[in-house]
């Protein structure tokens, strides 16, 4: 017959010592402790006192934690998806009691005061219980506990001498205990526990073990989901956010450049209201060059971006302001087309009506950074800009909408995209042709400067309308291709590589197996003489 099987021993109850000092009494310590002075016999009891009156100095007693004064937390700002334990929606300035278990979604982030001060910072995708919240006394130092099952969390504790202070955060692998300091804990999916201390020190212990680790500001360590402690490391450091640009205009998505950072396996990205990160709106964790996000409302953030090493231990912070401006959106480009060639005299700009604003700001400038704008109109009521004054040469243009506030006041919103264009001049009209006679046939020349191509338009009448040949020519010359006898009219238009085309060249006079007129009836000079019959 098997033996019957023994419970599992339960677990010590948690209590904090106190060694007693002469003068100490059962009263004096429920005071000190829980409060009031008749909750005495609790202690007696506990701690098995035969004479509540004779307290013998350097025994030590245990005040059980159950007996503490409760406490609470407030929640100071909420992101996102966050529940208490997956069900009911969390709020700002909600309180939390002991035992309140917070569960934070992919976009989820709350943060969290204590009653000592302390501000806990619940990451996404986390799973953190308040474990223990008690105050020693009425207004003694508070005794913290969190359980952190997954997920990441940061913690700013303000440092106190009260030396009965107690701070723990425990995972399923390790209890990290602290006294005035900032620091972060992160739960890996594979079960490791880090921690990363910024400010004081933090003690790691492996939880069932005595071995553990005491972290100085700028440490961290790992330890593995078998409960292995890893060595101390020095943090990684801070990257150069230098190169972030200090605004962003884009209207569908939030796109920030991560710099390269030496021994970083990832980065984790925080977007905060405060310089304190405790109202974080948009975070992850990235490995590519980019972090990307749904797009914010206009205002000023804080970026905050640390790198990731190979054991998943955050290093040190960088932190820069970043403006968000969006609204009102700017009006798309219309004309010209991007890198199109104006005429000069000729060009105008024009984008598409944005409803709801009242005017929209236009710039032109030599360089895409607008740093000397060569032409502006701030107050256009239309998306428009006549071009009449600016010279030949390379250009960049942009546009803006303004819009009316409540209050009167006028709201620019971002530029659009640069988008460059070129003015140049028409190609001169051609004036001058030579005429090779050929019997029947005849050729036309002229000058003409590299690059430019030609449209040749050859009709029966001086007004066009009876077209007979209407072609594209690379070179600068023309014959008739055995075109029966008769009377011709040609004219020739100068097409520039930029695309600008020339007015067309005076009509000219052609007499098949006669000679070649212009268009006042005079002959034409050839090469060799007036073109004639042969």
């Amino acid at each position: 017959m098997a033996a019957p099987a023994k419970a599992a021993p339960a677990a010590p109850e948690e209590s904090i010592p106190h060694t007693v000092i002469p003068g100490d009494t059962l009263e004096r310590l429920a005071v000190l402790y829980l409060g009031e002075s008749r909750q005495w016999p609790l202690l007696q009891t506990y701690n098995h006192v035969s004479d509540p009156r004779r307290l013998r100095p350097g025994t030590v007693l245990h005040v059980p934690t159950r007996l503490l004064q409760p406490a609470s937390g407030t929640v100071e700002f909420v992101q996102g998806n966050v529940t208490l334990s997956g069900s009911t929606p969390v709020q700002a300035g909600q309180q939390l009691e002991e035992g309140s278990r917070l569960q934070s979604g992919p976009d989820g982030f709350v943060s969290v005061r204590l009653a000592d001060g302390s501000v806990v910072r619940v990451q996404a995708q986390s799973d953190v219980q308040l474990r223990q919240m008690r105050r020693r006394g009425r207004a003694g130092s508070l005794q913290s506990v969190l359980e952190m099952h997954s997920g990441s969390l940061e913690t700013s504790v303000p440092s106190q001498q009260e030396s009965l202070r107690r701070f723990e955060i425990r995972t399923p692998t390790t209890s990290t205990s602290v006294r005035g300091t900032r620091f972060d804990v992160n739960v890996t999916p594979d079960g490791r526990t880090t921690t990363a201390v910024v400010e004081g020190s933090v003690a790691v212990q492996p939880r069932g073990t005595a071995t553990g680790a005491l972290l100085a500001p700028g440490q961290g360590v790992a330890v593995s989901a078998a409960g292995e402690l890893g060595q101390p490391r020095a943090l990684l450091p801070a990257p150069d956010l230098s190169a972030l640009p200090a605004a962003l205009h884009d209207a569908a998505l939030l796109t920030l450049p991560l710099p390269a950072l030496q021994g970083a396996t990832a980065y984790q990205v925080r977007i905060a209201r405060d310089a304190q990160l405790t109202q974080v709106v948009r975070q992850g964790r990235f490995e590519g060059p980019q972090a990307v996000w749904p797009v914010l409302e206009d205002g000023t953030y804080h970026v905050a971006v640390r790198g990731l090493d190979d054991a998943g231990i955050p290093g040190q912070t960088a932190q820069r302001t970043l403006v968000v401006k969006t609204q009102p959106i700017p009006p798309l480009a219309q004309a010209p087309a991007p890198s199109a060639t104006l005429a000069r005299g000729q060009g105008e700009l024009r984008c598409t009506e944005v409803p709801g604003v009242r005017a929209y700001h236009l710039q032109v400038a030599r360089q895409p950074d607008f740093i000397d704008v060569a032409l502006a109109a701030a107050h256009q009521t239309s998306c428009q800009l006549a071009l009449a004054d600016l010279p030949p040469g390379s250009y960049h243009w942009r546009a803006a909408s303004v819009r009316q506030l409540a209050d009167g006041t006028l709201d620019q919103g971002p530029f659009s995209p640069p988008q460059p264009f070129t003015v140049a001049d028409r190609p001169e009209a051609l004036q001058t042709l030579q005429a090779q006679d050929r019997g029947p046939h005849v050729a036309l020349h002229w000058a003409a400067q590299p690059g430019q191509t030609f449209r040749l338009v050859l009709a029966r009448d001086v007004g066009f309308e009876q077209t007979v040949e209407d072609t594209r020519l690379d070179q600068p010359t023309w014959s008739s291709h055995g075109l029966p006898a008769g009377t011709y009219y040609v004219r020739i238009q100068v097409l520039a590589a930029s695309g600008l085309q020339s007015d067309f060249s005076p009509p000219r006079k052609i007499t098949v197996g006669g000679s070649v007129q212009d268009g006042s009836g005079q002959p034409l000079q050839s090469l060799t003489g007036t073109v004639g019959s042969p």
